[in-house]
């Protein structure tokens, strides 16, 4: 799309009164999305939305504009648009020697909405039979097929094929005037050819359970306490807790408690994070991030040192650092800005079954729900969606409205415990307005106090 125009007259005509940095952002996404709730089918619908953005980066400032109708007319009329925001004098623009890049899907087979909603109906036939004490379900199936064509003035040409699908439950459960819900989803950087992997059935049942469970599960006496985490858990606290506050853009805010603190201990020596765009199908995975810049495996502690902060290229060029390719945005009508991908806790070398067996009287979170944190102090609370008492070192009995608080750099420091497994879990990430998809993981952990709501 964008090799059609002048590129470098675009980009020239950005800068012709100064800046750091221009750039060109074209978007083509297809999406459907499909929702069965209150008994019926309340949407099947694809529809397909195209745009460009153009931005210019200058003394630390983002000037961003968008448009849907895509000429080179129009283009140019933005482009001088956005030039005549800069006060600088004017100056020579060389010519840019661009590179390209590009990481294009094989064209498959176009799959019918109906096979979609048959995926759908699968899960719905299920749920309308399972239990009794079911009242209500909600089955979503969602896709998007994105085309991204990236130019800017450090010379990148970026043409890139994204897949998206996600497959999600929810479940609502009512006995004896005590209402519950259950809350399963599955996907990634993947196709229809997902549900060789993913079961709808299962999805369904998953949600299902969690929500009948519930029901009789039992109210506990908060207070502190041991809790094990599973690595089934997802890794909402490693998200929350640290990840945001490992954002460039908060650090350079003053919004991050780790702001100045590259090479200090944050954490127990046995933890190390890593946020890494290039793993295969998860979902936040991509060859590029939306500014051009190559994803990777980025270490951002490493054994309780913090080593590196997420970023764009923005702010990266505030605090004289490189991107790491985490500038990432919702679609064109959006500036990019630092994000997760696949953000994870690594795994250790304890055995999850010795870490359970080696807290007396605790808590064992199989399943985190959502939660809130404070970037600036990392204080944080957040939900378990299925959680047990640990016994003897043992699982016992369910246990329901329960919370973990706490503080992300205490409990980071006091874990003392890291097993060898790794579950993933997935998500869309919501940052200014924006959402972007995303999965986080975590091995089995041992917190060895904290409180439990």
């Amino acid at each position: 799309m964008l090799e059609k125009f002048n590129i470098e007259k675009i980009l020239k005509t950005i800068l012709k009164n100064g800046g750091d940095y221009a750039e060109i952002f074209y978007e083509n996404r297809k999406e459907t999305n499909i929702v069965f709730e209150n008994g019926k089918l309340e949407k099947a619908q694809s529809g397909l939305d195209s745009g460009i953005g153009l931005r210019l980066l200058m003394d630390g400032n983002t000037f961003y504009a968008y448009t849907n109708e895509i000429t080179e007319k129009n283009l140019i009329e933005i482009a001088n648009k956005l030039a005549q925001i800069s006060s600088s004098k004017s100056k020579n623009i060389d010519t840019i020697s661009f590179e390209k890049k590009s990481a294009l899907i094989e064209t498959k087979e176009e799959v019918t909405i109906s096979k979609k909603i048959e995926k759908v109906f699968l899960a719905r036939d299920f749920l309308s039979k399972y239990n009794p004490n079911i009242v209500q379900f909600k089955i979503v199936y969602m896709d998007s097929f994105q085309k991204v064509e990236i130019v800017n003035s450090l010379g990148n040409i970026v043409n890139e094929d994204r897949v998206q699908t996600v497959f999600l439950t929810q479940v609502v459960a009512l006995k004896d005037n005590i209402l519950q819900t259950g809350y399963e989803p599955a996907g990634g950087a993947q196709g229809f050819e997902i549900f060789n992997e993913i079961d709808p059935v299962q999805v369904a049942k998953i949600a299902a359970d969690r929500a009948i469970q519930n029901l009789t599960a039992k109210k506990i006496k908060g207070g502190r306490m041991p809790v094990v985490l599973s690595s089934e858990a997802g890794g909402t606290m490693i998200h929350e807790a640290i990840g945001h506050g490992l954002e460039l853009d908060l650090v350079n805010d003053g919004m991050s408690v780790y702001k100045d603190k590259i090479g200090q201990k944050v954490s127990s020596e046995k933890i190390t994070i890593i946020d890494d765009g290039t793993i295969p199908f998860k979902r936040g995975t991509t060859k590029f991030d939306d500014e051009g810049t190559p994803t990777q495996k980025t270490i951002l502690v490493e054994n309780g040192i913090l080593k590196e902060y997420m970023s764009d290229i923005l702010n990266a060029l505030k605090a004289g650092r490189k991107s790491t390719g985490n500038g990432r945005r919702e679609s064109y009508r959006f500036k990019p800005i630092p994000r997760m991908t696949n953000t994870y806790i690594a795994p250790g070398n304890d055995n999850p079954e010795d870490i359970l067996k080696s807290v007396d009287k605790g808590v064992f979170v199989k399943k985190m729900g959502g939660g809130q944190v404070n970037t600036v102090t990392g204080d944080f609370v957040f939900e378990i969606s299925e959680g047990y008492l640990i016994e003897n070192g043992e699982i016992g009995e369910p246990i329901r409205d329960t919370t973990l608080i706490g503080n992300g750099p205490e409990i980071l420091k006091i874990i003392d415990m890291v097993g060898n497994d790794l579950g993933f879990g997935i998500g869309t990430c919501g940052k200014d307005g924006q959402g972007v998809p995303v999965s986080d993981a975590q091995p089995t952990l041992r917190i060895p106090e904290i409180v439990v709501g």
